[in-house]
């Protein structure tokens, strides 16, 4: 058990009295009480048409896949310097991925290299906000609309980041998030669906309901439901959404704390970071980021492991990220080779991420940059 652990999940109190009131409701299933309250919840605080909770942001997207209409030998692009599931779903359909390299800065998708990829297979094109820092937007909406690809946003590190003023989750015709423990907000495992263009709505709502047009006959709006297509079960419990709702009830306060922490790293770190020869983390100056987390690029990967080591030692869980996709035994039989991403493949090597949970106290957190300092490598 570390001292300091990578990750704490949080509960604001009230988790447990929600999830109480859910039983006495009655309705323990998809779609209750509070999974309304959280749908109308991100629906008026984000700005987005029709939001949807899920068992997990790897449903939402695999969601998204089905609503695409993706099938076998459909291309997908996606970044190589992200979560499996970001391109797993839509894999699970048919899709051939082809990976695109991430910025060095940003470690996002690099919208320069982006078109060039394109084909007459491009079936939809998913970006990652890494870190809840958003995508060069602009640029991105512009090809896609260009060629006429829809996008998807994996906003599973991003809830309440911005572009330019303009939350994230809002530009793609589709876009998910993630609920997960490690998440700013989480109710253990969870998700959502949040569905920017009207014309996937009612049909996102089939899918979600294992291919039935069950909303619209618990809405009054059919007298028996039925199937009439693709799907499968992707409501989560209302014991889960109570859980969440708290979470939510809290947003403003948990965002804060989360921001505190971060920039506490960020006025302590520089200093030792520029002595260890070490990159901070890149926030452009038009965006607003949701303080997920707090990463740093080390010189090499021998000092990286060096340092992993060391904090370990002192009971401090300092973990690195993502490896390379299209290096991946999957990603290899998809054709990806040594050279492809260049830039996933160095930061990869690189990158390590500093305990950040929205609980952690100010001498946790010095204990950390203490750490941080008596490292020689």
């Amino acid at each position: 058990m570390y001292k300091i652990p990578f990750n704490k999940p949080y509960a604001t109190g009230q988790e447990f009295t929600y999830m109480q009131q859910a039983v006495a409701n009655g309705h323990l299933s998809g779609d209750g009480k509070f999974t309304k309250q959280c749908h109308a919840f991100l629906e008026r605080t984000v700005g987005v048409p029709k939001a949807l909770l899920t068992t997990s942001c790897t449903h939402a997207l695999e969601m998204a896949a089905l609503l695409l209409d993706i099938q076998a030998g459909d291309e997908v692009i996606c970044p190589s310097f992200t979560f499996v599931t970001s391109i797993g779903a839509f894999v699970l359909r048919g899709a051939q991925p082809v990976f695109c390299d991430v910025r060095p800065d940003t470690l996002n998708l690099d919208e320069a290299r982006l078109e060039a990829l394109i084909t007459p297979r491009t079936k939809a094109i998913v970006v990652v906000h890494y870190a809840g820092v958003a995508c060069e937007m602009d640029a991105i909406m512009a090809i896609a609309d260009r060629h006429g690809v829809p996008v998807v946003e994996d906003n599973a590190h991003g809830l309440f980041s911005r572009y330019k003023g303009r939350y994230t989750g809002t530009f793609g015709a589709l876009a998910t998030q993630s609920f997960h423990e490690t998440k700013n907000f989480t109710c253990g495992e969870g998700g959502a669906l949040l569905i920017n263009d009207p014309r996937l709505h009612e049909r996102a709502e089939i899918v979600r309901e294992k291919g039935t047009n069950r909303s619209r006959f618990f809405r009054g709006q059919v007298d028996k439901y039925t199937w009439v297509d693709l799907g499968s079960s992707y409501l989560p419990s209302d014991l889960l959404a109570a859980y969440l709702w708290a979470q939510f009830e809290q947003a403003e306060d948990i965002q804060n704390r989360r921001k505190t922490l971060w920039e506490r790293y960020a006025a302590h770190v520089p200093e030792w970071a520029n002595a260890h020869h070490a990159t901070l983390m890149t926030v452009p100056a038009d965006r607003d980021q949701s303080y997920h987390m707090y990463y740093l690029l080390m010189p090499s990967l021998d000092v990286r492991t060096a340092l992993i080591d060391h904090l370990k030692a002192r009971n401090v869980y300092a973990p690195f990220h993502y490896l390379p996709l299209h290096l991946s035994d999957m990603g290899r039989k998809f054709g990806g080779q040594v050279g492809d991403c260049p830039v996933t493949e160095d930061v990869s090597d690189r990158l390590i991420r500093l305990p950040l949970y929205n609980q952690m106290t100010e001498d946790e957190q010095r204990y950390v940059l203490d750490m941080l300092w008596q490292f020689e490598g």
